[in-house]
């Protein structure tokens, strides 16, 4: 080696120092984001001193770095402003639209792809979300197919597979149905967006990918691959916009104000709800229900008990509406409100009514949302627990175990992982023996859920 001297790196330096952290915290930081990006870093504070004297980081940890960062000071924060050199993971939107959709649907239809793809992706709190009016008019020309039009009958044709897939999700769970919905991304939606069209065709068909986008990103989201979702939603705001879309932009940012407050980021989940809710156009009781009850949950996370309470009252007043004009069967129902008020009494100290509530969203629920049921039993179960009922927890328990083999779902999978751990200091209890040793037997069976994939 020469010795040649490395510059240290000021920029750096700076930003650890306004965030208030010591180099050890800072490393720590970057270790809890690394390994939700599937990376298994062990950096300390010896790390960190040289990153500071001008040693470079591997280019695989400059995203979680900056994120890392970006979380502590609330705000975004660029590889350059760091002092690194370009992230391995960019955030930069593809040049044309249509061939970054094509990338991405791509990778995450191909099993041997899929792992890579969610390890590279990296759920980012500092994520810019522009107005709706800015997105208006930004979706680029592609080149077309010359030989290829299309007409209403291929936007229904969208519409009603993208309807179906989202059937399969809500029974089955994100993890049965994404590889279909990617495949139909691109094999179909994508030469679509390219094809010849009239104008009313061409937005039509840019609102029906809108959507079909939205629904692979929540999918996504519920397998936890939270960085890809974050990039199928962005996209789908985009195409969204360009459609002149008010109600799948706006639904898209709830989405992502409920990834965001299921991962504990409750100010971004709030700014996305208030987002959602400002962005929605003249919406009936129903939608207004739906926006407000997020922006409920997540303003009780952030700890704002008056502005929760509002907006939970406003979306009963709203489902109140709803319900008296028809008992329509919607993907936000009672049942889902119900879950909302649960969470905001949980997240207020009101436990006992949170249960009440939760016990409510099941008896609403209808019997096609299997993946919900399985979450929010195992969520029951564990709130019966902290307030002492063992029994009565072993009870939701058991009825989670009966449908949760057939669920294909992270989010599942999370509660089945937090039965396991909160059931271990009560084997000797009867009831949660019997429980703790079904569950083993599904986990280590040969029809184990997440079995045989990527």
């Amino acid at each position: 080696m020469t010795g040649r001297a490395r510059t240290p790196n000021t920029s750096l330096s700076s930003l650890i120092a306004e965030a208030r952290w010591t180099n050890g915290e800072f490393a720590r930081a970057v270790n809890r984001v690394g390994t939700e990006s599937g990376l298994s870093l062990r950096y300390d504070d010896s790390a960190v001193c040289h990153w500071l004297a001008g040693t470079m980081p591997r280019a695989r940890v400059h995203a979680a770095i900056v994120e890392a960062l970006s979380r502590r000071l609330s705000r975004p924060v660029t590889a350059t402003e760091a002092g690194l050199r370009k992230s391995a993971v960019s955030s930069a939107p593809p040049a044309d639209t249509v061939e970054g959709l094509i990338e991405l649907g791509s990778a995450d239809m191909d099993p041997s792809r899929r792992a890579v793809l969610g390890a590279a992706g990296l759920f980012s709190v500092a994520l810019a979300i522009p107005q709706y009016e800015d997105m208006m008019g930004r979706f680029e020309t592609v080149a077309h197919t010359p030989h290829a039009r299309i007409g209403y009958g291929e936007v229904k044709a969208v519409i009603a597979m993208t309807e179906k897939i989202s059937e399969i999700d809500d029974q089955f769970g994100g993890r049965t149905a994404r590889p279909l919905a990617a495949a139909f991304l691109v094999n179909t939606v994508v030469p679509h967006l390219r094809a010849d069209a009239s104008d009313d065709v061409k937005r039509a068909m840019l609102s029906a990918a809108a959507d079909h986008l939205y629904l692979t990103g929540y999918m996504a989201m519920d397998e936890r691959l939270d960085g890809l979702a974050q990039r199928y939603y962005t996209q789908a705001l985009e195409l969204a916009g360009a459609a002149s879309d008010h109600l799948t932009y706006c639904t898209t940012l709830r989405g992502m104000s409920v990834q965001a407050v299921d991962l504990g980021h409750s100010r971004l989940s709030l700014r996305l709800a208030d987002s959602a809710s400002a962005a929605s156009p003249q919406a009936g009781p129903r939608m207004v229900a739906f926006l407000a009850g997020q922006q409920a949950h997540a303003a009780a996370q952030a700890g704002y008990r008056t502005l929760a309470l509002a907006k939970i009252k406003e979306a009963e007043i709203a489902m109140d509406k709803a319900e008296s004009k028809a008992k329509a069967f919607g993907s936000y129902d009672p049942s889902s409100l119900a879950y909302h008020v649960a969470q905001v009494r949980y997240e207020l100290g009101d436990k006992t009514a949170a249960i009440d509530a939760l016990e409510d969203s099941d008896r609403l629920r209808h019997s096609i949302y299997q993946r919900g049921r399985v979450r929010h039993l195992g969520l029951l179960a564990e709130r019966k627990l902290e307030r002492g009922h063992l029994d009565e927890a072993c009870v939701d328990w058991n009825r989670m175990l009966d449908d949760y083999p057939q669920v294909q779902s992270g989010r599942c999978d999370d509660r089945f992982r937090a039965m396991t751990a909160a059931l271990r200091p009560y084997t000797k209890n009867g009831h949660a023996k019997q429980v703790w040793e079904r569950a083993r037997s599904i986990a280590f069976g040969p029809s184990a859920p997440g079995a045989g994939t990527a």
